[in-house]
């Protein structure tokens, strides 16, 4: 009896623990998205605010943009100065190719040309 016990608590007390494993795991995953908003250096057309997390809602996977560049702050940028990614690649290979294709479609879109993305400094 005592040994029934025993097992029945170790049971217990090993699926508390991996459900608190589980929990853990799946609230990293939801924090590990990146920030909210991002700004990007959009070169002398001016910066471009990028609402990542309303990227991220409607496209799902990651992939979509990160195979073009890594998840990492300044990675555009990084890409350029070593010569893997020219200037306007990721816009229009991925951006404006997208926003079109959703506005062809019917679909809410993106902005499609330059000034709808494109802050510049007012001084």
């Amino acid at each position: 009896m005592i040994w029934r016990r025993a097992a029945m608590h170790l049971l217990v007390s090993s699926v508390v623990v991996t459900l608190i494993g589980v929990c853990a795991w799946a609230d990293l995953t939801v924090q590990n998205r990146g920030a909210e908003q991002l700004v990007i250096d959009g070169g002398s057309k001016g910066v471009v605010p990028f609402p990542h997390y309303l990227h991220q809602s409607i496209l799902k996977d990651c992939n979509v943009c990160h195979t073009l560049f890594p998840q990492e702050q300044g990675g555009i940028n990084r890409l350029k100065t070593e010569g893997k990614l020219v200037k306007q690649q990721v816009m229009k290979k991925h951006c404006l190719k997208c926003h079109k294709r959703l506005k062809r479609e019917g679909s809410p879109s993106g902005p499609t040309t330059c000034t709808k993305c494109h802050v510049k400094d007012k001084k």
